[in-house]
Formats: structure tokens, C-alpha cells, sequence
């Protein structure tokens, strides 16, 4: 699948996550099944099969993954310096956090309503990413509404 050129501009707009996992070619499957990934272009790959670069579109944002790579200095996501959560933020919180858990994900933190009043649970996938899925209440809308109005163009 080629990424149109207005996606693509899009997608690598902000900050993107760049992920490095044992096993990319099979983690990019999992991310198909666990969280509608679109893998976009192909997975660029050495001379040894292993993904160098490749783009998921997630969510409608981008998550670019690798094989980890001792030679480039990789680390693995139990070593120190991965502090950090893959947030889905979405009005179906309940349909994305089922689908990761029926592909594979363990539960870390139940998907229930939060004292702050969204709803929000925790996964770990099987390659050591923690995800959350966050869907907003209709407080937390109405409250981003309000700060959007209220802010200077």
C-alpha cells in the first residue's frame, strides 16, 4: 500500500514514537490484528531480513518500528530508558481494548471509568509495549470544547 502524498505529510506531523522489538516482522502482524495497523509502503529490510523501517498508521498516527539491533545501540523494552506508554485516545475505548486483549495483550489496568472521569485500562503487548486506551467522557469533551473557544487564534 503506497501512502498518499496528504497522508503522508499528516502522519509525520508531531512527535513520533519509534520502536525497536525482538521479532518486528511478526510484531507488525500482531499490531495489524491487535490494533488495525496499516502498514504503509513496505518494510524496509538488511541483508539479514530484519525491518530497519517501517510505518504503521495507527489510530490515524504514525508508529514507525524496527528489529532491535545491539550494532545500533537499541535497547530492549525491560531495560532502563523505555519509560513510556503507546496512549490510543477514541470514543470506542472499549472496542480497541477488547481487540488487543483477544490478539494477545495482557491486562495490566481493567478498562474502567477513572475518578477523573474517563475511561482508561492498560495492556502490555507481547513485544513489551504498554498501551493504554483512553476514550474521554463527555465531561472531558465538553471541557476540551470550552479551552478551545477560549483559546487565542
Amino acid at each position: 500500500m503506497m501512502t498518499d502524498q496528504r497522508d503522508f505529510g499528516r502522519l509525520h506531523a508531531g512527535v513520533i514514537p519509534y520502536v525497536s522489538v525482538e521479532g518486528a516482522k511478526a510484531a507488525i502482524e500482531f499490531y495489524k490484528a491487535a490494533f488495525g495497523a496499516v502498514l504503509h509502503g513496505e518494510a524496509f529490510c538488511d541483508a539479514q531480513g530484519r525491518v530497519m523501517n517501517a510505518g504503521l498508521e495507527i489510530n490515524g498516527g504514525m508508529v514507525m518500528i524496527m528489529d532491535r539491533m545491539e550494532e545500533h545501540a537499541s535497547r530492549r523494552m525491560s531495560e532502563p530508558g523505555h519509560p513510556f506508554t503507546m496512549q490510543l485516545v477514541t470514543d470506542q475505548g472499549q472496542f480497541w481494548f477488547d481487540r488487543a486483549v483477544a490478539a494477545g495483550c495482557t491486562v495490566t489496568m481493567p478498562f474502567e471509568r477513572q475518578m477523573w472521569g474517563d475511561t482508561y485500562g492498560r495492556v502490555i503487548d507481547p513485544y513489551g509495549l504498554e498501551w493504554a486506551v483512553n476514550q474521554p467522557s463527555a465531561e472531558s469533551m465538553a471541557a476540551e470544547r470550552a479551552l478551545a473557544q477560549k483559546a487565542p487564534v
